[in-house]
C-alpha cells in the first residue's frame, strides 16, 4: 500500500476516507493520491456565477482553493500528498490514476444515514467498484483511530474467487489482522458442517493464507449471515469479492441484497474476481 487514492467532493464523507487515509499512510510510509473530478467539458463557457470566466478555469480555481485548504489539515503533516483535478466522469479519472500513478488502493467515502444503499446502487462508488482492478475501501463513518483486528471476507469458496481471497490475505497481513473466511449457510443451498468444512479446508490448503480462520455461519439469507458474524466477532471491516462490470450481485449468485451495503455500519473492502 505505498500509493492510496482518495477521490474527493470535499465533503465531510471524502474528509472520512482521507482521514483513514492519513492513518494507513503514516503506518506503511505511503503516499496519497487526492483526486477531484469536475465532470464537465473543458469546452462549457461563460458562467454568469463566475463573472465571465469560462465555467471550466472557474472550477478548477475553487478546487484549487479547497485542495489548499485540506493539505492544511494537521492529520496530513509529513505525508506526501499530491493533488489532481479530473475533468471527466469519476470513475474515468480514477481508472487514468490508477493506471498512470501505480495506485495499490482506493479509498472512498460514503454519504449520510442512507449510507451504501445510496453509495453502490447506480452512484459513483459503485461504478468505482465494478470498474477498478485493484481494491476498493469504502468508509461510511469517523474514525479516530482506524485499527483493523478482525476482517470478514466472505466467500462462495469458487475456483474464480481464489486470486481475490488471496489478495484479501495479503491485504490483511499488511496491516495485521486475522482474516475469517466466512461460508454462510442459507437453507437455499444447505451443506452439513462437515461438508462446509471439507471443502473450505480442501480449498485454502493450496493457498499461501497466513493469519486466517475458516468459519460457518448459519442464517436466513448470505447478507444477514454476513452481518451477523461481522456483529458477533466484533469485526472492523468486511470484505468481498466483485465481478467487474457484473457488479456485487454476481458474487452471491446473482442475489446480494442491498441491505448488506446498507446496514454495514463498518468498512467494506472490494476485491475484483
Amino acid at each position: 500500500m505505498k500509493r492510496i487514492l482518495v477521490p474527493t467532493d470535499f465533503s465531510k464523507q471524502a474528509e472520512n476516507a482521507l482521514k483513514i487515509a492519513a492513518q494507513i499512510a503514516k503506518k506503511h510510509d505511503s503516499e496519497i493520491y487526492l483526486l477531484h473530478s469536475l465532470e464537465m467539458p473543458l469546452h462549457l463557457n461563460s458562467s454568469a456565477d463566475s463573472g465571465g470566466m469560462p465555467e471550466s478555469i472557474y472550477f478548477i480555481k475553487l478546487a484549487e482553493k479547497h485542495f489548499a485548504e485540506v493539505l492544511e489539515k494537521p492529520y496530513l503533516k509529513d505525508i506526501k500528498v499530491y493533488e489532481a483535478i479530473g475533468h471527466n466522469e469519476i470513475y474515468n479519472d480514477i481508472n487514468e490514476t490508477v493506471s498512470t500513478k501505480e495506485i495499490d488502493m482506493i479509498l472512498m467515502g460514503s454519504h449520510g444515514s442512507s449510507g451504501f444503499k445510496e453509495m453502490f446502487i447506480g452512484s459513483n462508488t459503485e461504478k468505482v467498484v465494478r470498474t477498478s482492478n485493484i481494491p476498493v475501501l469504502v468508509i461510511k463513518n469517523e474514525h479516530e483511530q482506524f485499527d483493523i483486528n478482525d476482517f470478514v471476507f466472505a466467500s462462495d469458496f469458487s475456483e474464480e474467487c481464489r486470486d481475490s481471497i488471496q489478495r484479501a490475505g495479503k491485504f490483511a497481513n499488511e496491516t495485521g489482522a486475522t482474516m475469517h473466511l466466512l461460508n454462510v449457510n442459507t437453507p437455499s443451498g444447505f451443506k452439513t458442517t462437515s461438508e462446509a468444512n471439507e471443502k473450505m479446508k480442501k480449498y485454502v490448503s493450496t493457498m499461501n493464507l497466513e493469519n486466517y480462520t475458516l468459519n460457518i455461519y448459519n442464517d436466513t439469507s448470505v447478507e444477514k449471515g454476513i452481518l451477523n458474524f461481522a456483529k458477533d466477532t466484533n469485526a472492523q471491516l468486511i470484505g468481498m469479492s466483485t465481478h467487474g462490470r457484473k457488479g456485487l450481485a454476481h458474487f452471491f449468485n446473482g442475489s446480494i441484497s442491498e441491505d448488506l451495503v446498507n446496514h454495514a455500519n463498518m468498512p467494506v473492502i472490494t476485491f475484483k474476481i
